[in-house]
């Protein structure tokens, strides 16, 4: 175990020097928040609590990688002009992401503003703006590490080490920006568009000061959304989407669709099933088909329970590493006229 932790932590210090891209979830939807902050207050009714838990290589290591975000956003209708349904919201979210072997840790916390503009007197299309500001902090624990020149030649680590080690924290602040477009001509049929730019001014995310050679900037991140609603039948509507997030040489796709059945006409109780591919292309430049997705979750009045897991389908060595994901949305003052966010 200390040869793997000190392995994890040759790891750790290169993918922090090295410009790495961002966690990410699964259910991408169910943390709108992490994916477009334009998303705040992108919902029906008056305010919104959610939480998310990743769960990943939990089948090949003793202490699984695990991420988490909590979230609550609260809109606010606005009377610019009555023939309007204008709205602007304010979220703050919560985020942690943790490699429990050497305890390498980022802590966030974020501030996000939106505004929704109505765009027709029908109330059917909207374009929503949002901004987030946000103050992270990364630790790693060194109590638990140990080198190769500790090692006493004969049973154990008992010498001191000459390694020179970092502060074991730092912190950074971070701005993005995001637009989202939605269109419901129907109370079942929608569509949104959305685009999103993280790490606009590229903060450094490096242990190291830059005398030290830790001129190490994060790379900023773009992506684009696209999803609909569209009934196929009286109680069943499909839920195509499609993400695509790129970030310094790396890029991620994640296409497939949900589908929906409504336990009656009122529309407040269905269970949804979907699934996706998520294919990457690495630093390398070689494209690879990183994961197949599979998702079920249930919409029980206010309350949104989602559940998924991703196969991983690199290569057999890799099968294992799959990662699990669960979500939990509740809307205060549900409001059941129309479409707002996609679900999941």
């Amino acid at each position: 175990m200390r040869k793997i932790s000190f392995t994890l932590l040759c790891l750790v210090i290169m993918i922090v020097g090295s410009n790495a891209q961002d966690q990410h979830f699964t259910q991408f939807y169910a943390s709108p928040l992490t994916l477009n902050p334009a998303l705040t207050g992108a919902f029906n009714g008056k305010y919104r609590a959610s939480a998310i838990y990743r769960d990943q290589w939990r089948n090949v290591l003793d202490n699984p990688y695990t991420t988490f975000s909590a979230a609550i956003d609260v809109r606010f209708d606005v009377e610019l002009d009555s023939r309007y349904k204008d709205a602007f919201a304010v979220g703050l979210m919560f985020y942690n992401d943790q490699v429990s072997g050497i305890d390498f840790s980022t802590n966030q916390i974020a501030l996000s503003g939106s505004f929704h503009k109505g765009l027709d007197f029908e109330k059917t299309q909207f374009l929503s703006v949002g901004f987030q500001g946000a103050l992270a902090q990364r630790n790693i624990n060194y109590e638990d590490l140990v080198f190769d020149d500790q090692f006493n030649d004969v049973d154990g680590f008992e010498f001191a080490t000459g390694e020179s080690l970092p502060e074991n924290n730092f912190t950074f602040s971070d701005l993005s920006v995001g637009l989202n477009y939605t269109y419901s001509p129907t109370k079942r049929l929608s569509f949104f568009a959305g685009a999103a730019m993280h790490h606009i001014f590229r903060p450094q995310v490096t242990f190291y000061s830059i005398e030290e050679g830790g001129d190490s900037k994060l790379y900023s991140k773009y992506s684009a959304q696209l999803s609909a609603r569209i009934p196929v039948a009286d109680l069943v509507s499909i839920s195509p989407r499609f993400l695509i997030a790129s970030q310094g040489p790396h890029l991620q796709v994640n296409t497939g669709s949900n589908v929906r059945f409504q336990f009656n006409d009122y529309g407040d109780t269905a269970l949804h099933l979907g699934s996706w591919v998520r294919p990457v292309r690495n630093q390398d430049d070689s494209i690879d088909l990183d994961a197949l997705v599979l998702m079920a979750g249930i919409e029980l009045n206010a309350v949104i329970i989602g559940l998924s897991y991703d196969l991983n389908l690199q290569n057999i060595s890799t099968a294992r590493r799959g990662a699990f994901e669960m979500s939990i949305t509740y809307i205060g003052d549900f409001e059941d006229d129309g479409i707002l966010c996609p679900k999941f």
